[in-house]
C-alpha cells in the first residue's frame, strides 16, 4: 500500500510540475512569405528557418511558422498577407514574440506601384498584433537579399523603397529591427534560385534569431539529418529529440527501414519497458514518441497529435497507417485519437491502459482527478456525464475493421482489468471490432508489457498495409459459425489436419495462442492431426479416426499441397483426396468452418517465380471453390516475398519453415480471421454450409474410413504383432511404431479382407524391406504393386496405397499376397475403404 501511495504521489507530483512547465511555455509566431515558409528547403518542417529557431531554443517555447508562399503586406498587392486565413489563425494564436519578414514580393512591379501604402498597411498589422491580449513583443526583419531578378522581385525596391520604411516604422514604434539583409548579402551561394536562402541560408537566419532572442551566440546547426533536434544513441539505433508545438518528440530509426516505412507512436512514457519498441526497431519500424501525457486524450491532445502524425508523414514520408502504442494514460489517447482517425491507424497496441475515467474520481490522488477536469474543461458535477472516455468510443475503430492487442495483469489494483480493459474488450467485440487480450496472472499494473514481447510484436506486423499486401487469401463462404460457437457458447473445436509442417512446432501452435488470445473465456479444444509425409488420400481416410472421433470440429484447417506433390499423387487422386476430407467434414457437421492452406517447397518456388500455379494447388483450388471454401496461398505469398527481397529460402527454413517462417502461415491465418470475423457478424445466426449437390469426382474418397487389421482372413505368412517395432533398423513416425501392425516378412504370404465399398487399400509403413504386392479384387486378375518409395531407404514412412477405387458400391473382397521386390516385408497399420 505504501508502495502504491508514493507512486501515486510521484505521478501527481510530476502532473502539476508538466501543468506549470506548459504555462511557461513562450508563444513564437513567423510571420512571412515563401522565404519564412521554406520554399525550395526539402523539409520545412526541420529547416526552415523557424524549425532551425525551434530546435535552437527548444524547451519552454512554441515557435509557429506562419510563413505562406507569395504573400504581400501591401493590402493592394496580389496577394495580400492580412487578408489569409493563417493571419487570423495567428491572432488566435495569442503569441508572446512576433517576427514579421515581410515585403520581398512587394518590390514586385505589379505590387510596388502601390507603395505609398507600405508603411500604412505595416502599421495596420502592428495595430492588430499590438492590441492581443498577450501584448506580444514584435521584431521587424528586413528582408533578404535578392541575388537575382527571378519572378519579378527587384533588389533595388527592396533596398531603397522597403528597407528604409520599414526601419522608419521600426524606429517610431519603438521595435527591434532583425537586419537579416546584412546576414545574407555575403552569401550569395546560399540561395536555392537567388531569391529562397537553401538550407544553409536558413541556418543563418535561424541563428541570427537565436542571437536576437537570447543574447547569445546560436550553437552550431546541422541540417543533413534524417530527423532535427539533438541526435544520440538509444539501444544501439540513432535517437533524435526535437520540439514540435513546445512538446518534446523523439524519433528512433531503424538500421534498415522495413517496406513502407511503417513507424510505432507512443504518446506517453518514452523508453518505459520498451522490449516491444526494441524488437520493432529491429524489424525496420521507426518509433516515435510524443509527449502528451498529461493530457488525458483530451481534444487537446487529439489537435497536437493531428499536427505531429502529419509532420511524420508529409515531411518523413513515414507509413500513413501508425500503430498507436498506450502504456497506461497513454491508452487514453491512442484510443481516442484513433476513434477520431481510425483511417490513419494500422491497428493499436495498449498495455494495462486507462479507459474508463471515472473510476479516478474515488480511486486516485485528488490532484491528478483535479488534472484531468481541468484539461477537458469539466466540473465535478457535470463529468458524471463525461463521454470522452475510450469505453464510450470504440464504434469508429470497430466500423474501420482496426485490430486491437492489449496486455494486462489480473491482479492490476492501478487500473484493474475487470473495470478498464476487460470491459473495453467486450464492447468492441459486440461492436463487431477484432481485440485479443494477453492476460498475465498474477500481475499488478508493473511491470508492463512482456519479457518475449513476440505474441504482440508478430501481431503488430502482421496488420501493416504493406505486410498485408502480399497475402494471398481466397474468401469463400464464411467463417461466421466458428466465430459465432466461440463467443456465445464459450467452447471452441478447431481440429489441423496435415502433414509435417502441421505436425511440427509452428503455425500450428501459434493460431492456437491466437486463438486464445482472440476469446480469452472460451474453452478450446485442439485436435492436433498432423502426421508427416501425408497427404490428401491418407487424410481422407483416416480423417474419421483422428478427427471426428476426438471430437466436432467448430474450425477445421487442412493442408496437403505439398505431400501431394512430393508423393507424385496425380490430379485425380488429388482432387478425390481433397474432395474427400471436404465433404466428409460438411457431412459430418453441416456447420463446420474449413480453411484450406497451401505450404511451399523447392520445386514450387520456379514456377511461381515464372508466374506459373503448380497444378496441385490448382487442383485443391477446385475444391474450394465447388465447396466454397476460404483458402490461403502460402507458396505463392512466400516466393513473393523472396523476389522482393524479404528474406531468402534459407532465412525462411525451407520446407520445414523455421520458427520465423512460420509467422508468415499464422500472420495470412490471422489476416482471414480478421477480414472474416468483424462488422455484423455478432448479429448473424449459425447457418449451414451448402452442400453441393453433386461431387467433382463421383469416387472421391468421402466415406474414407479405417477398417481393423483384425478383419483380414486366411492368413497364411501374416501376423498381428501387437506392439510393433522394425526388425530392420530405420527411422519411424510417431503413430506407426508401438502399435499394432499386421505383418508379413516373406514372399508367398497372402490374405483375403471382405469389404463394403467403393475403394480399398492400405495404410502401411513402407521401410527399407518393403515388398512388392500382387493384389485382386473379386477375383480379377492379379496386379502388382511396389510399396518401395523414394524415402523407405532409412524410413519407415506411413503410405496409403490404393487398390482399387472406382468399385460397384456393395461387397467386396480383396485379395492380397507379397512377392519380393527389394525385400518381402510388408506392415499395414489399417485396411483402408471408402463406403
Amino acid at each position: 500500500m505504501r508502495r502504491k501511495s508514493i507512486l501515486l504521489l510521484l505521478l501527481c507530483l510530476f502532473s502539476l510540475w508538466a501543468v506549470a512547465q506548459e504555462r511557461k511555455i513562450v508563444k513564437i509566431a513567423c510571420v512571412g512569405n515563401s522565404i519564412t515558409y521554406g520554399s525550395g528547403i526539402k523539409n520545412q518542417f526541420q529547416n526552415s528557418y523557424p524549425g532551425l529557431l525551434s530546435q535552437l531554443l527548444g524547451e519552454g517555447y512554441d515557435v509557429r511558422n506562419f510563413g505562406i508562399s507569395g504573400r504581400v503586406l501591401l493590402n493592394k498587392g496580389d496577394r495580400p498577407y492580412m487578408h489569409e486565413q493563417k493571419f487570423r489563425d495567428l491572432l488566435a494564436f495569442q503569441p508572446d514574440i512576433v517576427t514579421i519578414k515581410l515585403g520581398t514580393n512587394d518590390s514586385k512591379p505589379w505590387n510596388w506601384r502601390y507603395g505609398k501604402d507600405f508603411k500604412k498597411d505595416l502599421t495596420e498589422m502592428l495595430d492588430m498584433l499590438q492590441d492581443l491580449p498577450s501584448k506580444p513583443k514584435i521584431y521587424l526583419c528586413l528582408p533578404v537579399p535578392a541575388v537575382n531578378s527571378n519572378f519579378g522581385i527587384n533588389d533595388s525596391v527592396i533596398t531603397n523603397g522597403i528597407i528604409p520604411v520599414i526601419r522608419s516604422v521600426a524606429k517610431k514604434r519603438h521595435l527591434p529591427v532583425i537586419d537579416l539583409y546584412a546576414v545574407l548579402k555575403p552569401h550569395p551561394d546560399y540561395y536555392v534560385d537567388g531569391i529562397h536562402p537553401s538550407e544553409p541560408g536558413a541556418a543563418l537566419i535561424a541563428g541570427e534569431l537565436y542571437r536576437t532572442l537570447t543574447g547569445n551566440e546560436a550553437p552550431a546547426i546541422i541540417t543533413d539529418q534524417p530527423f532535427p533536434g539533438k541526435k544520440s544513441q538509444w539501444e544501439g539505433f540513432d535517437r533524435y529529440d526535437f520540439i514540435c508545438n513546445a512538446r518534446q518528440a523523439t524519433v528512433v530509426v531503424p538500421q534498415k527501414v522495413a517496406e513502407g516505412r511503417p513507424w510505432i507512436w507512443r504518446p506517453a512514457f518514452f523508453g518505459a519497458f520498451p522490449s516491444v519498441d526494441k524488437a520493432l526497431l529491429e524489424k525496420g519500424f521507426h518509433v516515435a514518441y510524443y509527449d502528451l501525457t498529461h493530457l488525458y486524450g483530451s481534444p487537446r491532445a487529439q489537435r497536437l497529435g493531428n499536427d505531429f502524425y502529419d509532420i511524420m508523414r508529409r515531411y518523413y514520408r513515414l507509413s500513413p497507417k501508425v500503430t498507436l502504442e498506450g502504456f497506461s494514460r497513454g491508452g487514453l489517447f491512442a484510443f481516442n485519437w484513433g476513434a477520431k482517425n481510425p483511417d490513419k491507424v494500422a491497428c493499436i497496441y495498449v498495455d494495462a491502459p486507462m479507459c474508463d475515467m471515472l473510476y479516478f474520481s474515488k480511486n486516485w490522488e485528488r490532484s491528478f482527478w483535479e488534472g484531468f477536469l481541468a484539461e477537458w474543461g469539466l466540473t465535478e458535477e457535470n463529468a458524471k456525464d463525461f463521454k470522452g472516455n475510450p469505453i464510450d468510443n470504440l464504434a469508429p475503430l470497430a466500423a474501420a475493421g482496426i485490430p486491437v492487442i492489449g496486455v494486462c495483469g489480473d491482479s492490476d489494483k492501478t487500473v484493474p482489468y475487470e473495470l478498464h480493459m476487460k470491459i473495453a474488450a467486450e464492447r468492441y467485440r459486440a461492436l463487431g471490432g477484432l481485440m485479443e487480450i494477453i492476460v498475465k496472472p498474477g500481475c499488478d499494473h508493473h511491470p508492463h508489457s512482456l519479457e518475449n514481447p513476440e505474441p504482440v510484436v508478430d501481431f503488430i506486423v502482421r496488420n501493416q498495409p504493406d505486410y498485408q499486401k502480399k497475402q494471398v487469401i481466397h474468401q469463400r463462404g464464411n467463417l461466421a459459425n466458428s466465430y459465432l460457437k466461440f463467443t456465445k457458447e464459450k467452447k471452441g473445436c478447431v481440429a489441423f489436419l496435415g502433414g509435417s509442417i502441421t505436425e511440427m512446432r509452428g503455425w500450428r501452435n501459434m493460431i492456437q495462442e491466437d486463438l486464445r488470445q482472440r476469446f480469452p473465456d472460451t474453452e478450446f479444444t485442439f485436435i492436433d492431426a498432423g502426421i508427416p509425409s501425408t497427404g490428401t488420400t491418407p487424410h481422407a481416410f483416416r480423417f474419421e479416426n483422428d478427427v471426428l472421433q476426438k471430437g466436432m470440429p467448430d474450425l477445421l484447417f487442412v493442408e496437403a499441397a505439398v505431400n501431394d506433390d512430393t508423393n507424385s499423387f496425380n490430379y485425380i487422386q488429388q482432387i478425390r483426396g481433397m474432395e474427400g476430407i471436404v465433404r466428409h467434414a460438411r457431412t459430418s457437421n453441416p456447420e463446420m468452418d474449413i480453411v484450406m492452406l497451401h505450404f511451399i517447397y523447392d520445386p514450387f518456388i520456379p514456377l511461381l517465380d515464372k508466374g506459373i500455379q503448380p497444378q496441385v494447388i490448382m487442383n485443391h483450388e477446385s475444391v474450394a471453390n465447388h465447396y466454397y471454401v476460404s483458402s490461403i496461398n502460402l507458396a505463392e505469398e512466400v516466393a513473393r516475398r523472396m523476389r522482393d527481397g524479404e528474406f531468402d529460402w534459407k532465412y525462411f527454413g525451407g520446407t520445414h519453415p523455421a520458427w520465423d517462417g512460420h509467422k508468415y502461415y499464422a500472420a495470412a491465418i490471422n489476416r482471414l480471421f480478421d477480414l472474416e470475423w468483424q462488422g455484423d457478424i455478432v448479429k448473424k445466426t449459425v447457418q449451414t454450409h451448402e452442400m453441393p449437390e453433386k461431387p467433382i469426382d463421383a469416387y472421391s474418397y468421402d466415406k474414407g474410413t479405417f477398417v481393423d487389421i483384425r478383419s483380414a482372413e486366411q492368413l497364411r505368412g501374416w501376423k498381428i504383432a501387437d506392439d510393433w517395432v522394425p526388425v530392420v533398423k530405420g527411422n519411424t513416425r510417431k503413430g506407426f511404431v508401438h502399435v499394432p501392425m499386421l505383418v508379413a516378412d516373406r514372399a508367398g504370404a497372402s490374405l483375403s479382407f471382405p469389404f463394403e465399398g467403393r475403394a480399398v487399400g492400405i495404410f502401411c509403413a513402407a521401410g527399407p524391406q518393403a515388398c512388392v504386392l500382387e493384389y485382386s479384387v473379386d477375383g480379377a486378375p492379379f496386379k502388382k504393386l511396389d510399396t518401395f518409395t523414394d524415402w523407405s531407404r532409412k524410413l519407415y514412412i506411413p503410405w496409403v496405397y490404393m487398390f482399387e477405387t472406382e468399385l460397384a458400391p456393395g461387397r467386396h473382397t480383396l485379395r492380397l499376397r507379397v512377392t519380393k521386390g527389394v525385400g518381402t516385408e510388408c506392415q499395414i497399420r489399417n485396411f483402408v475403404v471408402n463406403q
